[in-house]
């Protein structure tokens, strides 16, 4: 019993540090975070910043999954839910599938094939991720019309304050 009980606690304590919140909730993005390269699913390699100015003046929502992240998997269904409730926001979707091969497949069997989809092709260390103090996926940020970060930290995408925000930002 003693045994189960401390292995349960380790469990918990591993699966807790993984989702803490970053102590600071950061606003702005810095110059190499939005330098850092992205690979669209038409295979054009560009900078966050250059996907970011695609939606100047609009609301984004950022999704960073996988589809070999069981949690991302399971998230997909309410990520649907919000980007058809919130019509007038942007949604866009980073992958951080470990190769071109499984962004392909994922992009398929989850029928994401015609959003707005990209991949980090260096993997989840790398400038943009490392500035946002990605430790778990999914991970959903809100950017703002200016580009600002208005909500930094969602782990599931029925996080009300995502659809706070949101409401904030377009005045609803």
């Amino acid at each position: 019993m003693k045994r189960a009980l401390l292995f349960f606690g380790i469990i918990l304590s591993g699966l807790t540090f993984a989702q803490q919140t970053p102590k600071v909730l950061k606003t702005l993005f810095t110059k190499e975070a939005l330098a850092q390269k992205i690979t669209a699913e038409n295979g054009d390699v560009m900078s966050i910043k250059d996907v970011f100015s695609k939606h100047k003046g609009k609301v984004i929502v950022l999704d960073l999954w996988a589809g070999w992240c069981r949690d991302c998997v399971l998230a997909l269904p309410k990520a649907e839910e919000l980007e058809k409730n919130n019509p007038e926001v942007h949604f866009v979707f980073f992958s951080l599938d470990r190769n071109r091969e499984g962004f392909d497949k994922s992009l398929e069997k989850f029928n994401m094939k015609g959003k707005e989809n990209y991949w980090f092709s260096e993997g989840w260390k790398n400038n943009f991720n490392n500035y946002i103090d990605l430790n778990w996926i999914p991970r959903y940020l809100v950017i703002d019309q200016k580009t600002k970060i208005a909500k930094y930290y969602a782990i599931t995408p029925d996080d009300p304050e995502i659809q706070t925000t949101i409401n904030k930002l377009l005045k609803k």
